[in-house]
């Protein structure tokens, strides 16, 4: 496993700044608001032949009363406890502050290697303002510019060096199946991942918009490696009124389209609603597995009227992923949360599919013994044969002597016959048409 390293240090001193330049990313959100970064965001590093895994981590705040900083607070011991080595991020401008004391109490009894990094020092000039940091007592101290790079390589080389780190670590991350988990604000998604992993990786709270960042989160199950992405929740465009909250929304949909399956979880209380028929219809635009995850259900189970209600929700806004599996659960009391790794592994299956020209093309012509393309005027568009151009999601390209003449509607026919044919049932298809 990589050798892991946490970044600590109290609001706004630039800890995401010093994680998007040590990962070479904008991974971890950066504003000049405290409180931006509420999760542990996780990153692989690579510099050189070493790979490490970098840990970003919320603001401490030593004397807030806040119940989710409280649950920030823990976030960053957690993160501490999982890190071999520490950066301690400190604001050389400000000064040694009661909070950042705090911090340095905090770290002492972990026994932990402790990087002293005394950040907004733009060159030697202000390296005098370091001086007092001394008194931490955490050996070596580096002074340095996280938004300029000002010292940067020397406190990376000298962590490298300390660091056993092995010449490889990406299997995890190449093998992993990539699993967004989606949805509107406050449907549960951070919940679901901790039920799962057993641990309150991700901040809980009953405020929307809790988890902000998109977190990745490794995780093993029966032999099979995966990567968790909890997203910041969607809102529809038109609703995103902060600067923040709107970059949050694009990483979101990044996460989409970097992910192979996408969980949308749905409100069984609520039913499916306009926004969640938006999200699921990102998830296709962008040619994405998907699993319908109805959470909530401890609140309807037992209740006819209210799963009916649902149901026919699902029919009458989501009749477009009619192929899609859907499973119910419960992140609260864990119903369910197991059998959703069946799922996800059904329909990755499905979404990398390689089917033989030979097995394809017999399909087709059963395909086409039943229904054959309407005619345009007197003439029939003529297909030949068919062939497999692509995976993730599965990929054919029809050749037809008059592509144009093929209606969308036959289209339609093609694709449901194809998941039908060749085993394909909860996967999206893409077909093609060329001249032959």
């Amino acid at each position: 496993m990589e050798p892991v390293i946490a970044i600590v240090g109290r609001s706004n001193v630039g800890k995401s700044t010093l994680f998007n330049r040590l990962s070479r990313s904008r991974d971890a959100l950066v504003d000049d608001r405290p409180g931006v970064t509420r999760d542990r965001l996780y990153a692989y590093v690579h510099h050189g032949e070493a790979t490490f895994t970098l840990i970003d981590t919320g603001g401490f705040e030593a004397f807030s009363q806040d119940p989710l900083t409280q649950k920030i607070q823990d976030q960053i011991k957690l993160a501490i406890e999982e890190a071999d080595r520490i950066i301690f991020v400190v604001d050389g401008r400000q000064g040694i502050m009661p909070t950042d004391e705090e911090i340095a109490n905090m770290l002492r009894p972990f026994e932990k290697k402790v990087y002293l990094a005394v950040n907004k020092i733009d060159g030697p000039e202000l390296e005098n303002l370091s001086a007092e940091f001394y008194k931490f007592g955490f050996d070596p101290l580096f002074s340095i510019s996280a938004a300029h790079g000002y010292g940067v390589k020397a406190l990376i080389s000298q962590i490298l060096q300390d660091l056993p780190i092995p010449p490889t670590g990406q299997q995890v991350k190449e093998e992993a199946i990539k699993v967004a988990i989606v949805g509107k604000q406050n449907v549960g998604k951070s919940s679901l991942i901790n039920r799962i992993l057993g641990t309150e990786r991700l901040v809980v709270s009953d405020s929307p918009g809790t988890t902000r960042d998109a977190v990745d989160t490794p995780f093993e199950w029966q032999g099979r490696s995966y990567l968790f992405i909890d997203t910041a929740g969607i809102r529809r465009k038109g609703r995103v009124k902060e600067k923040l909250e709107k970059f949050s929304v694009i990483k979101a949909l990044k996460s989409l389209q970097r992910c192979h399956v996408a969980c949308v979880l749905i409100d069984a209380n609520e039913g499916v609603s306009d926004q969640d028929a938006r999200i699921c219809g990102y998830a296709l635009e962008r040619g994405k597995a998907v699993v319908l995850v109805i959470n909530k259900w401890d609140l309807v189970k037992g209740r006819a009227s209210q799963k009916k209600a649902l149901e026919d929700s699902i029919d009458r806004h989501l009749t477009f992923l009619s192929f899609a599996p859907k499973i119910r659960v419960s992140a609260l009391t864990g119903e369910g949360v197991m059998k959703l790794f069946e799922r996800i592994n059904m329909v990755y299956d499905h979404f990398c599919s390689k089917v033989k020209t030979s097995t394809l093309n017999k399909a087709l012509k059963e395909i086409l013994a039943k229904h054959l393309p309407p005619s345009v005027g007197r003439n029939r568009p003529k297909i030949s044969y068919a062939t497999q151009i692509g995976t993730c999601p599965p990929s054919f390209m029809v050749f037809v002597n008059r592509p144009d003449w093929i209606h969308f509607s036959y289209e339609r026919y093609l694709l449901n016959q194809f998941r039908s044919c060749l085993g394909l049932e909860s996967t999206p298809i893409r077909i093609l048409f060329k001249k032959k």
